[in-house]
């Protein structure tokens, strides 16, 4: 059969995340929902990882088999035709028969975003930031030194899923001034991520920057691998999958 491989963005705000739950809409169960209809029968997306409730994309990556009969429809247009505002399909080409999104994914990044402006949050980016005061930039960046390499990110895995270890290589976070001065970016990429890892980690680096934690302390949170001994999660409205790396 042939393998259709799409690049999905979209807005996570009324989503409870990427992969189909026992209640509320997805972005999976969406997409194969229009699948299904445009084929008639049952279609499977497979996505590079899933996405928490809340969580955007500018770049998921999913793929689903389709009936020969079926290969040369134009997805892109048929599925854009079909899908609410809130999802785009980007790009649809057809894939080699052994390439798998979640398996042969090499490394992804994603996106946080900090708005700092004390008195006010701009409504058309509220949906995508969360908004913090007070930040000690340097403090922040000093901690995210201590995060970068080949570590165990226990600490940071919360709970909920089953996972054959919990070791993974960061590369070094990237600190940038979005569109706006209020707007902070704080990019992550690595080899793989454990359960809202990035959402934790970008919790440890506004504690960090409130001053609740000094940088030194990171080594010996990462070293403890108890997710108690971290700071709290970081709101999942702020992050943005950005890019999956294959």
């Amino acid at each position: 059969m042939p393998r259709i491989r799409l690049t999905v963005a979209y807005v996570g705000t009324r989503y409870q995340g990427w992969q189909i739950q026992g209640q509320g809409a997805t972005i999976q169960g969406t997409i194969e929902d229009k699948l299904t209809r445009i084929c008639g029968e049952l279609v499977r997306v497979h996505g590079s990882g899933r996405t928490d409730s809340g969580v955007h994309a500018l770049a998921q990556v999913a793929h689903f088999d389709v009936p020969e009969s079926k290969a040369h429809i134009p997805w892109q247009q048929a599925l854009n035709a079909m899908l609410p505002d809130d999802i785009a399909i980007l790009d649809a080409v057809e894939a080699p028969e052994d390439f798998h999104a979640r398996f042969s994914v090499r490394s992804k990044r994603y996106a946080y975003t900090l708005w700092t402006e004390p008195h006010f949050v701009l409504p058309q980016r509220a949906p995508f930031v969360w908004a913090v005061r007070g930040l000690d930039f340097e403090a922040m960046d000093q901690a995210a030194q201590e995060l970068a390499g080949t570590h165990d990110f226990a600490a940071f895995q919360n709970a909920g899923t089953e996972i054959k270890g919990t070791v993974r290589t960061l590369e070094p976070i990237l600190r940038t001034q979005g569109q706006s001065p209020a707007e902070w970016i704080f990019r992550f990429q690595a080899d793989g991520f454990l359960k809202q890892m990035v959402r934790n980690l970008m919790g440890l680096l506004v504690e960090a920057g409130r001053g609740g934690l000094a940088p030194g302390e990171v080594r010996a949170i990462l070293e403890g691998c108890d997710r108690r001994k971290a700071p709290a999660t970081a709101p999942a409205r702020g992050l943005t999958l950005e890019e999956v790396i294959y």
